[in-house]
């Protein structure tokens, strides 16, 4: 424990020396992900890979009730550029981050791990988690990959994730709006492995605590609740495959101007008009490339990406206003689909 009071993650190793509780502890930044908490994250989970350490189940959870972890802490790499770092040095934290994202991705055997999903997950929580084995939606639970909205993109993994998520075009959707998805629904989209009503949150985590790791699919199966399917219905699913699936973003505008479903297509254009330009149609092609690409490769080109978006104003801009000035009226550069060109969009895939 660090000496500046309580540690912003703290490792609890059970009785017997095997399984391991992790919790996210910032809770009043709602377990925001920062370089401090990657720096003790990565290192201690290089010690467990070995094949000769013991199997272990890793539970991983957010402090505080209202976040698993709300995202990365994208104000410091703002504030970074403030002071004059270089666009390389800006991203000395997501390459740290994707390193960490891609060891939880390829954990051997021996290491299962379960990531609580109670309360908000977006962005860097969903990197922690979704690459994982099992991952547990609650009624609490809120997900969102609402990077457009900053003028960034839906990195730590999103490349490989969204575009394999069971429902054609879902990810396509979930990147370029940053819609959120709510408790059950965050299953039903296939995010979570699991729905769990958060009042049984405490034993399960005693459960899986004490478990062997070829015991923990049947204890989650066990604790696990039928889905309510909220607002991803059926009707909903295909509502987002007619205007999703389309080659270009504008097609998809326009498919959403003529859809049926007319209410929801209108709160849905609403979203798309409020997001950069730029990173629409970067976040869209983001999505086809990271279909055909392997994990690894998905974050290869997610580190070029990233170098691209912190030698571009848009990523700055909509930081200083949702989180510095706090004015909710970024200024995109450049402000229309249209003023973005095909060369200016393939910059960010070399």
């Amino acid at each position: 424990v660090s000496s500046g009071g309580e540690a912003d993650v703290l490792f609890e190793e059970q009785k017997g020396g095997r399984n391991i509780l992790i919790t996210l502890n910032r809770p009043k930044a709602l377990n925001a992900l920062d370089a401090s908490m990657v720096a003790k994250l990565t290192p201690q989970y290089k010690e467990w890979l070995p094949i000769t350490g013991p199997k272990r189940v890793i539970v991983m959870k957010g402090a505080g009730g209202k976040a698993f972890c709300a995202g990365g802490d994208i104000k410091a790499i703002y504030d970074a550029k403030m002071e004059g770092k270089s666009p390389k040095e800006c991203c000395g934290f997501f390459n740290n981050e994707y390193e960490l994202n891609q060891i939880i991705g390829n954990l051997p055997s021996h290491l299962v791990q379960v990531a609580i999903l109670n309360g908000i997950t977006m962005g860097g929580g969903v990197g922690l988690s979704v690459h994982g084995l099992f991952r547990v939606a609650t009624d609490n639970t809120m997900f969102a990959m609402p990077e457009t909205a900053i003028g960034f993109f839906c990195d730590v993994g999103g490349s490989y994730f969204l575009p394999r998520l069971p429902h054609p075009a879902l990810g396509t959707y979930l990147a370029l709006t940053g819609a959120r998805l709510k408790g059950p629904e965050v299953a039903i989209a296939g995010v979570a492995t699991h729905y769990v009503p958060s009042s049984n949150l405490e034993s399960l985590e005693k459960d899986l605590l004490a478990a062997k790791i070829d015991q923990v699919p049947e204890i989650l199966g066990r604790y696990s609740t039928p889905l309510e399917e909220g607002q991803l219905t059926k009707d909903r699913l295909n509502a987002i495959e007619r205007c999703f699936r389309h080659d270009t973003v504008e097609e998809i505008i326009a498919a959403l101007e003529k859809d049926d479903e007319k209410e929801w297509a209108a709160q849905t254009l609403k979203l798309i008009s409020r997001m950069s330009p730029k990173s629409l149609k970067v976040v869209h092609r983001q999505m086809k490339e990271g279909a055909e690409k392997s994990f690894t490769d998905c974050f290869a080109m997610e580190a070029v990406m990233a170098e691209r978006f912190m030698e571009r104003p848009d990523f700055f801009e909509g930081v200083r206003a949702l989180l510095v000035d706090k004015d909710k009226s970024p200024k995109w550069s450049p402000p229309s689909l249209a003023e973005v060109s095909d060369d200016e969009i393939s910059a960010f895939f070399k």
